[in-house]
Formats: structure tokens, C-alpha cells, sequence
């Protein structure tokens, strides 16, 4: 559904009753990254969306009385599109920064993370910057991790290599492609406990703070002229972290003490 969602809508209803047929629409469409990001947002074999951030958004829209369906959409052009009004909104774990919101804004923080980098077994746990010096760091492209890693390890003479989903950074890391792993403290985990990240890597520690860069944390991204959306999201959000709802979403997924969360960011 793009930007005239309810004229299509009204066009796709009138043309499903004229051929017999009921056609269920969403009434605001939320995009997130294509590629996996565990234990945030996934699809699973059948295509069905789960996770921890998937279900804060159903319980969100409950919240505000609406419809929601969630299409994935790759990283690297997902502003765009949303720009492009291919959706109403994004909420992916997109992290809050000055420069991003140039172009968006960005509802109330709905959970903030450590940034951290995860390297193999066994090896030196210094990240200083300096004693990066000569290795490759992956980062997802177009994210935070990976200007926080242009901004002090490559500085300090590291080398960034990017990818389109962090999965492949993962993936990498355990064939030793790359030396580190730079990301989200939560998704990161979620790796180091598989059977990969069990046999290959280990957490290294978290990077040290740049709300600059890393931003306060993550909220849903929406178009600027949509303010009343944006009213209507954040007052889902507050009235669900009155309700406990997000602490209690947290224990089902075991996350908590991991994140953040309203109403305590």
C-alpha cells in the first residue's frame, strides 16, 4: 500500500465486492529491513513476521485502534521509500540521529540498546581504537555501527566493511572474513547463542557511548508532514509502557534487563 493507501483501498473494496470477493486491507503499512535481525524482526519458513519488535508494533496498533501489516524493505533504501510514501512508516530498530531527521522524524524512544562489538574466541578483548589498528570491522551499511566505525576505528586505521543485512556480517565473522562485528548489543546475543556464534565468537565488549553518532535510541520513523500519526504513535506509546506492556513483552521474548524501555528511557 503506497501513499494514497485509503484511496486504493476504497478502489480495491469497491472492485473485490464487484467480483464477489471481501478484500482485507491493512489500514497503515510499517516497513522493516528485508534481511533477518533477530530477535527483533523476522520472517519465519512460512513467511510469517516474528519477534520481540514485530509484536510491540501489533500491540501498538491495538493500542490505537488500527489495522497494521509490515512489509519488508531493503536497508539501504528504506528512507527512500518512505520518502517515496511506499508505506506510512518504519519501524525496524531504526536508531534516532540529527542527520536522519532531515529528512524524517521520529516518534518518542521505544527502547535503547548497547552498541557492541563481538570478535572470535579467545581473542584480545582491547577495542581501543588503536588497537584495531589493521583489522576489519563489519557493519551493517547505512546504519549507526557503521559510522561509529568510520568515525574512530577507521580513523585509528581499522578497515570497514559493509553489508546489506546483518546476518551476512555474521556470517562472515564466523569464516573469519572479518576480524570484528560491530552492532547491537541484543541482536548480537541473539547470534552468540546460536550453534554458529556458539562455536565461532565471543562478546568483546560495548563500544564506548557517542549519542552524536549512536543516537538515544530507536524509534519509529515517520514523514514530517504526517504529524498526527505521529501524535497517535507516541500516545500508543505511552499509554502500552503505563500499562507494563513493554517490560512484559520483554520477559515472553527474554529480553529483559537487555533493553531499555519505556517508561525508565
Amino acid at each position: 500500500m503506497k501513499l494514497t493507501k485509503r484511496l486504493v483501498l476504497g478502489v480495491a473494496t469497491a472492485a473485490s465486492i464487484a467480483m464477489g470477493v471481501s478484500a482485507a486491507r491493512a489500514d497503515l503499512v510499517f516497513a522493516t529491513d528485508a534481511a533477518p535481525y533477530p530477535p527483533f524482526t523476522s520472517q519465519n519458513a512460512a513467511g510469517e513476521w516474528e519477534g520481540w519488535e514485530y509484536e510491540l508494533l501489533q500491540a501498538l496498533c491495538a493500542e490505537m485502534n488500527e489495522k497494521c501489516t509490515l512489509i519488508p524493505i531493503a536497508w539501504d533504501g528504506i528512507i527512500p521509500a518512505l520518502l517515496e510514501k511506499k508505506m506510512d512508516g518504519i519501524f525496524g530498530s531504526m536508531s534516532i540521529t540529527d542527520e536522519r531527521k532531515k529528512q524524517i522524524n521520529f516518534t518518542s524512544v521505544y527502547y535503547n540498546s548497547a552498541a557492541v562489538l563481538i570478535g572470535p574466541k579467545g581473542g584480545d578483548k582491547n577495542i581501543a581504537p588503536d588497537a584495531l589498528k589493521g583489522k576489519t570491522i563489519g557493519a551493517q551499511a547505512s546504519t549507526t555501527h557503521a559510522n561509529y566505525v568510520e568515525k574512530y576505528f577507521v580513523a585509528a586505521g581499522a578497515t570497514l566493511k559493509t553489508y546489506k543485512g546483518q546476518d551476512e556480517a555474521n556470517a562472515d565473522l564466523a569464516a573469519g572474513r572479518v576480524d570484528y562485528v560491530q552492532a547491537d548489543g541484543v541482536t548480537l546475543n541473539s547470534f552468540l547463542q546460536s550453534d554458529d556464534g556458539k562455536a565461532c565468537c565471543e562478546l568483546y565488549g560495548a563500544v564506548p557511548l557517542d549519542v552524536e553518532v549512536l543516537g538515544p535510541g530507536v524509534g519509529a520513523a515517520i514523514r514530517k508532514e504526517d504529524t498526527a500519526l505521529l501524535e497517535k504513535i507516541n500516545g500508543a506509546i505511552k499509554s502500552y509502557a503505563a500499562k507494563g506492556g513493554f517490560e512484559e513483552l520483554a520477559k515472553k521474548h527474554g529480553l529483559s534487563g537487555l533493553l531499555i524501555l519505556p517508561p525508565n528511557i
